[in-house]
């Protein structure tokens, strides 16, 4: 594929999807939205995207109330998609996942502790970190997590590391309510991820895309594919919407990340330029395809 502009290709294509609270036996979320429908609609959209993307990372929410068969649900429509992209499935605990079914059914495992782990795809480390509290919202990493993710840290990885957590650690300041659920005690992770390779940290548990940095390291919020947060309701504290609905991809360059938001719904077209184009541009070359493009009388812009 031809290089159009200034940049090489992205080293690294990941799907980064958060919050899609399934339920058991398909039932509506609120008595409206169909979660797996959601999700089913994600997934489609990867499927377009190009290139695919080499992991899924799931920021967490998997399943609304922890029940087995939202799992098993889950499990059956995200494995074989990912299978036919090539791409791994990083599965990520948040604050409505109980540990005991998320490590039966996602990892066939009996292992009901800390549900972190370790994932490499092409020389890219992401670290899923296990947030989750039991019998609470907001999220901890205790010190024995701090310390394992310290361990794992020590070695740099070839082409550095993500950090997949479903608490953000950011300030909310469009959506305060959330403070009171957030990750505590935030300077601890701070100080173990100063000076190592981490490149970002991608979280959910906000139902809203948003983005800063923390210790110097770019953190990206995906927003949910069940309902969003509105942030800026009218005349209510916290306002849940079936609306706006997203994923994020993520592509990595050896000094960058670079976070494009991929809405589930698809916008009434009002304009395009077909696939064919693709393959004309490989036949001219890049003067000629800079003149077509930029030059306000070329052809293509009439």
């Amino acid at each position: 594929m031809k290089q159009l502009g200034q940049y090489a290709a992205p080293r690294h294509a990941i799907a980064h999807l958060s919050d899609p609270h399934l339920i058991a036996e398909g039932g509506l979320h609120y008595g409206v939205v169909d979660n797996v429908a959601n999700l089913r609609r994600a997934i489609e959209r990867l499927a377009a995207v190009r290139p695919a993307p080499r992991a899924l990372v799931f920021t967490g929410d998997l399943a609304d109330q922890a029940a087995p068969d939202a799992y098993e649900t889950l499990r059956s429509i995200v494995e074989p998609a990912a299978a036919e992209m090539g791409a791994i499935v990083v599965w990520t605990m948040g604050n409505h996942d109980e540990r005991a079914p998320f490590a039966r059914v996602l990892h066939d495992s009996d292992d009901a502790g800390f549900q972190d782990r370790v994932h490499e795809v092409d020389g890219l480390r992401i670290v899923a970190l296990d947030t989750s509290v039991p019998g609470y919202h907001h999220g901890e990493l205790r010190p024995e997590q701090l310390a394992w993710l310290a361990d794992v840290l020590a070695t740099p990885a070839e082409h550095g590391t993500l950090l997949a957590m479903h608490h953000p650690p950011l300030p909310l300041p469009m959506l305060r309510a959330a403070e009171l659920i957030e990750l505590h005690d935030q300077q601890s992770l701070a100080d173990v991820i100063a000076g190592t390779d981490v490149r970002g940290i991608l979280a959910g548990h906000l139902h809203m895309s948003t983005w800063s940095t923390f210790a110097g390291v770019p953190v990206s919020v995906a927003s949910a594919s069940c309902y969003t947060s509105d942030p800026a309701p009218v005349d209510r504290f916290i306002s849940g919407v079936d609306a706006a609905q997203s994923f994020t991809m993520v592509h990595t360059y050896d000094d960058r990340l670079v976070h494009t938001l991929v809405p589930l719904e698809r916008g009434t077209e009002v304009s395009h330029v077909g696939t064919d184009i693709e393959e004309a541009l490989e036949g001219v070359s890049l003067e000629e395809a800079f003149e077509l493009a930029s030059s306000k009388t070329s052809p293509f812009n009439n």
